[in-house]
This record gives structure tokens, sequence and C-alpha cells, in this order.
């Protein structure tokens, strides 16, 4: 049990530290960046890498799971780790496409 709890610290570490290193990175100014600077498919290849991820925890998810099914791990806690991994990961996918979903029709239905 304590291993269990020692991963969710671990995991629950991590993030802060996401976290503090997004807020950190967020105050810096971006000082010497130009408009000419920026790459021009700089939110196609965002979600490009975002999706890719995405797959990557489903793909890893599925290979814990058969992992278990065939009996060469006994980590249950990590194979339902990874499971809800996947899972949010998706769900998480599915609100930013129906937001941006969302956000086209809006503005398709702007009158000119």
């Amino acid at each position: 049990m304590s291993t269990i709890s020692n991963s969710i610290l671990a995991a629950r570490n991590a993030i802060l530290q996401q976290n503090s290193a997004l807020q950190e990175l967020s105050k810096t100014p971006n000082i010497g960046t130009t408009p000419t600077e920026t790459k021009p498919d700089g939110f196609a290849s965002t979600l490009k890498t975002a999706l890719d991820q995405i797959n990557q925890v489903q793909h890893a998810s599925a290979d814990a799971a058969t992992s278990y099914e065939m009996g060469q791990t006994t980590d249950i806690a990590a194979v339902m780790m990874a499971k809800q991994k996947a899972s949010i990961g998706f769900e998480a996918t599915l609100q930013v496409r129906n937001k941006l979903l969302s956000a086209y029709q809006d503005i398709m239905n702007m009158p000119v």
C-alpha cells in the first residue's frame, strides 16, 4: 500500500513542479522575440504534439493491460493508473475538440 501512496505522491510532486515551471515561464517576458520568429503553424504543431502524447498514453495503457492479462506483471495499481491516465487524456481531448467545434460554429454564424 505504501508503494501506491509513494507513486501517487511522486506523481503529485511532478505535477506541482510542472505547474510552477509553467507559471515561471509565463511570467518571464519574451525579450528579443519578434512576430517573424514564431512559426506560422504553431497551433497546428502544438495540437499534433498533444494528440501524439495522448496516443502514446493510450498505447502504454493498452500494453500495460495486455501485460497484466498475460501474467507478465502483477501490479494492478499501475495498470489501473495507466488506464485512468488514458481515460482522462481522452476526455480532455474530447472536451477541447468540442470547444473548438463550438468556436468554429460561432464564427461561422457571425453576420458579415
